[in-house]
């Protein structure tokens, strides 16, 4: 017999706020502000009650599962991403590869485009995510720069996706735009 009659203890989960960075809350709607920006997320999801108390971001989950815990940690990683992006900001690199026809790369107004591509007419185009996420072209180098580390990501992802190649052998053909470096 068990004699596991013990109420388990709740989780709860805290990230401290580092230094020139402000918290604010709206109901599920968390914003960090620091000296790059701000980036806000909607927790309205997050099965969690999101508080702050004494300098500190309080996760508690609604349950006391080994899930639950899974989820107060995908919280705190997330909440950390976003004050380390607005004290330092995300960088991803992705390099232009080609072997025949040059391909070139321009930004115009929120979207990047991939031009002669395989000598195609029509340029490739990605969008870029989020308003504070800015696209620099520097020689073979694309240079994606944020606060937002999904916004960042997503924007060096739809690049990099673009210039997939279809029906070839993908050996032979390592035509593309390539992320190579992903930083702070």
């Amino acid at each position: 017999m068990s004699t596991d009659n013990k109420e388990q203890e709740a989780i709860v989960t805290n990230v401290g706020v580092r230094e020139g960075v402000s918290i604010t809350k709206t109901e599920k709607i968390l914003s960090v502000k620091g000296k790059l920006g701000t980036v806000t997320k909607d927790f309205t999801r997050l099965p969690a009650t999101l508080s702050i108390e004494d300098n500190n971001v309080c996760i508690k989950p609604y349950g006391k599962r080994k899930k639950d815990l899974a989820i107060a940690n995908t919280a705190k990683s997330i909440i950390t991403n976003m004050m380390k992006g607005v004290e330092e900001g995300y960088e991803y690199k992705l390099k232009i590869v080609y072997a025949h026809f040059p391909i070139t790369v321009k930004v115009k107004d929120r979207a990047v485009y991939v031009e002669n591509f395989f000598g195609e007419r029509s340029a490739r185009i990605s969008h870029i995510r989020g308003n504070s996420t800015k696209v620099t072209v520097q020689g073979d180098d694309v240079i994606v720069t944020g606060p937002n580390l999904e916004e960042v990501s997503q924007t060096a992802a739809n690049i990099e996706s673009s210039t997939k190649i279809k029906k070839k052998d993908l050996r032979v053909f390592l035509d593309g735009v390539y992320i190579y470096s992903r930083g702070e």
